[in-house]
């Protein structure tokens, strides 16, 4: 019972009835058409035919009387030893009538008698009417015939007669009978068969969704790299397997991303944790005065400080990248903010004897920004440059304008980065390392590219790196002037920034 009401419950079930009963429709509309044109065609046939015979009428057919006397009759003149003409003049006369304005039959066939003669208001309005009358009589067994009534004027005379010729439509009816039953006969087998090919097609048509079906229950967090391969159609359901691809790589990515944060986070809390952790136990087991246990109370701040530092900047990235941080915007002028963050970090730089130095090459740049936001992005790529130039080496902030677009420069004669790390320095936790080199927390988190890279993408901007080991490195944040969308993420490079 469950497997019957599952087929009958399935979309190919339901296209498969749907196409039968629309299909049905059709074929017993086109049917049912075609049998009332056959009618019509079958009935002015006949009346053609019956046309025909009243043109013999009127060519042989006088009504005369004897020797001037009144006393009119029907006479035909043909000659009787022409077999067409005795042919043509027995066929009207087989199924004839004719009466008088009283309605006495002068001529009546067998045939028209096994009809039944006219009503005499009948035979009378025919008479009263210039147009010729149609109607349909049956004889005893039922058999249709079609009569033409008119009249004709007696010669020399003005006396018109009643004429009714008929036309038997026995073979009309069985050619129409036939016709139904042939459509009645063949109405079901033709509905069965396109019932069945609806199936058929129906079943090959969804195939692309019965797997998307099987690869979505196949799909776990182990194996998300399952594909459905695309058809090569171009249809709707080659958009729809094209879309289910993306969303499972959209998934994928979002996975790897979750692996990816689970393992830094757990690398970056455990160091400071077993630092400090050795540190107390150190001091538990070993110091034996008030200044060791002080100073191993002060390390083990330190570290608890730096965990808190992790701990709230990855609160604050994931509530930005989750929504839940609004940008807070208002019109700003990026030259006033550009030269308050530079004038910030001149101090810093100084103490690092790094030379700092502003250059905005336009008059006005304002746009709809997050102040707090922006200052926040400018601190962090001022940072970066700042700590990795070397002593004697210069770090240069420009701004331009092109256009609705504002672009912001942070150059450095930095160490540089290796390409090899340049597709990845907007990540968590990434940090460029060199050989043997190990993280310390001098060199920072590894969180301040991707809080720029959402700020940049949050204000509907880009960002991008230039870099060549040696000789220093540059960030280009380009942003929207104009209070822009800010741009979607698409594919999964993309996705893994800021993340």
């Amino acid at each position: 019972m469950a497997e019957r009401r599952n087929i009958t419950g399935s979309l190919r079930f339901t296209l498969t009835a749907v196409y039968t009963v629309v299909f049905t429709l059709l074929l017993v509309g086109v049917s049912l058409l075609f049998r009332q044109t056959l009618a019509s065609n079958l009935t002015q046939q006949a009346r053609d035919d019956l046309d025909q015979n009243w043109a013999i009428v009127k060519a042989y057919l006088r009504i005369d009387s004897d020797k001037g006397e009144n006393n009119f009759h029907p006479v035909w003149y043909y000659d009787r030893n022409d077999p067409d003409e005795s042919s043509v003049v027995a066929g009207v006369r087989s199924v004839i009538l004719i009466a008088d304005a009283g309605g006495h039959p002068m001529e009546a066939s067998a045939n028209y008698n096994a009809l039944g003669l006219d009503k005499v208001s009948d035979i009378r309005d025919v008479l009263a009417s210039p147009q010729a009358k149609w109607f349909d009589k049956h004889d005893a067994h039922g058999s249709p015939y079609l009569i033409r009534a008119s009249y004709i004027t007696a010669e020399n005379s003005d006396h018109k007669y009643y004429v009714a010729i008929g036309l038997s439509r026995a073979d009309s009816r069985k050619l129409l009978n036939q016709f139904t039953l042939l459509i009645l006969g063949l109405i079901p087998l033709v509905v069965l068969t396109g019932g069945v090919t609806g199936w058929i097609f129906a079943g090959r048509a969804l195939t692309p969704v019965v797997e998307i079906a099987r690869t979505a229950q196949r799909i776990s967090g182990s194996n998300l790299s399952l594909r459905i391969p695309v058809r090569g159609a171009g249809d709707e359901l080659d958009r729809l397997i094209k879309t289910f691809n993306q969303m499972i790589e959209r998934l994928e990515v979002s996975f790897n991303q979750a692996r990816q944060f689970s393992t830094d986070v757990s690398h970056e809390l455990r160091t400071p944790i077993t630092v400090v952790r050795g540190q107390l136990e150190v001091a538990l087991f070993t110091a034996e005065t008030v200044d060791q246990y002080r100073d191993a109370i002060v390390n083990s701040l330190a570290d608890i400080e730096r965990l808190s530092q992790i701990v709230r900047a990855l609160l604050l990235l994931s509530q930005a990248e989750t929504g839940q941080v609004v940008l807070q915007r208002q019109p700003l002028d990026l030259i006033e903010v550009v030269e308050n963050v530079v004038d910030q970090f001149q101090i810093p730089a100084e103490g690092a004897d790094v030379t700092l130095e502003c250059a905005c090459n336009v008059a006005r740049c304002v746009g709809d920004f997050d102040r707090v936001q922006i200052e926040r992005m400018l601190s962090n790529l001022l940072s970066n440059s700042i700590k990795f130039t070397p002593p004697g080496g210069r770090v240069k902030v420009s701004l331009d304008r092109f256009g609705n677009e504002a672009e912001i420069r942070v150059a450095d004669t930095g160490e540089g980065i290796p390409p090899e790390h340049l597709p990845h320095i907007f990540d968590r936790f990434y940090r460029v390392r060199g050989p043997g080199e190990h993280a310390s927390p001098e060199k920072g988190l590894g969180l301040g590219l991707s809080f720029v890279s959402w700020i940049v993408r949050a204000h509907g901007g880009t960002v991008q790196v230039e870099s060549e080991p040696g000789k220093g490195t540059t960030f280009i944040v380009r942003l929207p002037l104009t209070g822009a969308v800010p741009t979607p993420i698409e594919s999964p490079a993309e996705l893994m920034k800021g993340v």
